[in-house]
């Protein structure tokens, strides 16, 4: 079977090479007999192949088939059936399938839709020629260097197992929600190239025709990276989410990217302009993202949780540089304004209006939007530090996260203000005043309580600011508008709140190390923590050292929590943290047992930990609000509207 499943992959290899060159001919000589549904056939049988090899991969996870050596390498007779099935993405050639999957997956979906179907052909050629080198490349990296299905001989009668640090919920979503975000990027990216190539006037802008994907793809990224913050605050036990490592950044830098695309897309709907510079930023998203796998499965910069030197480094360096040179090349021959595509009527009155000019929104969002690149640059730099400094100085250096914090968290807290600032143009000027004094009374309160960081404080006043706008907004909206602007409106909600929680669970966070003995008390801030007991167990597949500590505040008990210390069998000596915590919506109490001293004693970490339940929550919220933007009117219905509208009044 494993052998049928390779063969797949070499199928797949041929077909997408195949249809591209298709693709290619078809548009060199157009008089030819035509190929495109040759090529849409190509892209299926891609899809499918892809499909059915992975189905082969999770039925060798599922039975423990030990013969296929991935299954050896991730899996062990005592790992959980959910961990086992998840194993699928634990390794680099399981998780570069996945990705293939979810690209394949993602066009499949753009080539059923209506938008699609109305693309000209040549339009449609030019996109399947970048889509099908796409597909031809991870093809070829899963039949040359990343190949899942290599069979051992003979099996052995059981695996190496799960590392333990991706036994973790987190862990079962995290990988698959960024390669699904990743996956769904690449068809606004070809469709952008291809409109640039194509050059049909009369054609949709291809951000309409590929919103709902778009959506779809920042959601899943923004989840992906939301699920990794929470898996490396319960699992890795130093108490924080985002340590600034480089593979922390590999996932930020094309979301940072993506995100600027979005709001340029705005402006171009709006005013017809930077038609050229929306197609580059499309194009590098997509390209970041593979820039990204280039640094984790490349060995070129060291992370506590990269994958190590790989043999894909080169090919993936490579078809960066080539693609940068393609995406650059393809923009500048794209002409610019509105002659590259039409947007319809109903598309600018996507935004709310004011009696005002609208320059100021689109001005807003384009300061935004290069804000956001800005801070990509800057950790895209910042990352590859080491590689760069070793090319002028003795040694190379990193940069620590001290540096990330002093300027990237600044620039945070000004967008967040923008963010704020973005409502206030629809209101009318006694609103924004009140918007105004909210804000300022918010942070004058927090200076009198002692709260002093000037991220903090600005932070503060932009999310009072824009919490105050928002409900001024729904207040003067009419109701039966509402529903047309909660989509957006919540989106930025759940970031507004996640940047209050990272605003104060950094600065102000309180935390300290102790050995305690059974019985003995720590007092830190309000919270007093007390030792009942220290206690060894045993569970399949790993021995355990639990602390079992009491938590109170002010004399009443509020909780218990049971951190532990762990080590896996198929793992030597290596000991996993397994933290506790005691939720709250001010300050979260955490723990995290770090060992014994020489003493006996149970050295513990535990901190207070401000506002960082409000990550989530709005971590969650801007996860799950551009699910509402999904279904929008169609222009025609939008515009009858009008006129129905329109007839009445007079």
């Amino acid at each position: 079977m494993y052998f049928f499943a390779f063969a797949l992959l070499l199928l797949t290899l041929l077909l997408a090479a195949g249809g591209g060159i298709l693709a290619l001919l078809q548009l060199w000589r157009p008089q030819e007999s035509p190929t495109l549904p040759l090529v849409e056939k190509a892209h299926w049988g891609v899809s499918l192949c892809l499909l059915v090899a992975s189905a082969c991969l999770l039925h060798g996870l599922y039975w423990q088939d030990y013969s296929l050596k991935y299954v050896a390498d991730y899996t062990d007779n005592v790992l959980p059936l959910f961990y086992r099935l998840t194993a699928f993405w634990a390794g680099q050639p399981g998780s570069m399938l996945f990705w293939a999957l979810a690209v394949g997956i993602m066009g499949s979906i753009f080539a059923c839709t209506g938008g699609y179907r109305r693309l000209k052909d040549t339009t449609r050629l030019w996109f399947w020629v970048f889509f099908l080198v796409i597909m031809a490349f991870f093809a070829l990296l899963l039949c040359v260097w990343n190949n899942p299905f290599i069979m051992l001989d003979p099996a052995p009668a059981d695996g190496n197992g799960l590392n333990p640090l991706l036994q973790n919920p987190g862990m079962i979503f995290h990988p698959p929600l960024l390669f699904l975000g990743y996956g769904g990027f690449a068809v606004p990216t070809c469709l952008a190239l291809a409109q640039a190539l194509s050059r049909q006037p009369d054609e949709t802008r291809w951000f309409d025709l590929t919103r709902t994907i778009t959506l779809l793809a920042w959601s899943f990224l923004t989840a992906g990276i939301v699920l990794g913050m929470w898996w490396a605050y319960m699992e890795l036990g130093w108490g924080g989410y985002w340590a600034w490592d480089p593979v922390e950044n590999a996932s930020l830098i094309p979301w940072l990217v993506g995100t600027a695309a979005l709001h340029t897309a705005i402006v171009e709907k709006r005013r017809g302009l930077l038609t050229r510079f929306n197609a580059l930023l499309m194009g590098l998203t997509t390209l970041t993202t593979f820039f990204a796998t280039f640094l984790v499965r490349g060995g070129i910069i060291e992370s506590v949780h990269a994958f190590g030197s790989g043999s894909v480094g080169f090919p993936l360096g490579i078809f960066v540089t080539a693609g940068l040179v393609v995406i650059i090349g393809v923009t500048i021959l794209s002409p610019a304004g509105r002659s590259a595509g039409t947007t319809s009527g109903a598309d600018k009155t996507d935004a709310p209006r004011t009696s005002s000019s609208l320059i100021p929104a689109e001005g807003t969002l384009l300061v935004v939007a290069l804000l956001l690149l800005v801070m990509a640059f800057i950790i895209l730099n910042a990352t590859m530090w080491p590689v760069t400094s070793a090319l002028f100085l003795s040694a190379s250096m990193g940069l620590e996260a001290s540096f990330y914090n002093r300027v990237i968290l600044p620039l945070c807290a000004v967008m967040l203000v923008l963010l704020a600032y973005c409502p206030w143009l629809t209101l009318n000027s006694r609103s924004r005043c009140i918007g105004l004094l909210g804000a300022a009374a918010c942070v004058a309160v927090l200076w009198l309580l002692g709260y002093r960081n000037p991220v903090a404080l600005l932070t503060t006043a932009g999310v009072a600011g824009f919490l105050v706008a928002l409900l001024l907004r729904v207040i003067s909206t009419p109701v039966r508008q509402l529903p047309r602007w909660a989509g957006g409106l919540g989106l930025h909600l759940g970031l507004a709140l996640m940047a209050l929680g990272i605003a104060f669970s950094g600065p102000y966070k309180q935390e300290t190390d102790h050995a305690f003995a059974p019985g003995d008390s720590l007092t830190i801030g309000n919270v007093t923590v007390t030792l009942k007991n220290l206690f060894e167990g045993t569970q399949p597949g790993y021995h355990y050292l639990e602390a079992q500590l009491e938590v109170s505040r002010e004399g009443s008990l509020i909780g218990e929590l049971g951190p532990q210390r762990r080590i896996y069998d198929k793992f030597g000596n290596m000991q996993f943290t397994e933290v506790d915590v005691i939720p709250g919506l001010g300050n979260e109490v955490y723990a995290s047992l770090l060992g014994l001293d020489q003493d006996g004693k149970a050295y513990i970490k535990i901190s207070l930990e401000p506002l960082v339940n409000w990550i989530w929550i709005g971590g969650t919220l801007l996860c799950l609000f551009p699910l509402l933007m999904l279904r929008r009117r169609q222009p025609g219905r939008r515009q009858n509207a009008a006129a129905g509208e329109s007839g009445h009044r007079r």
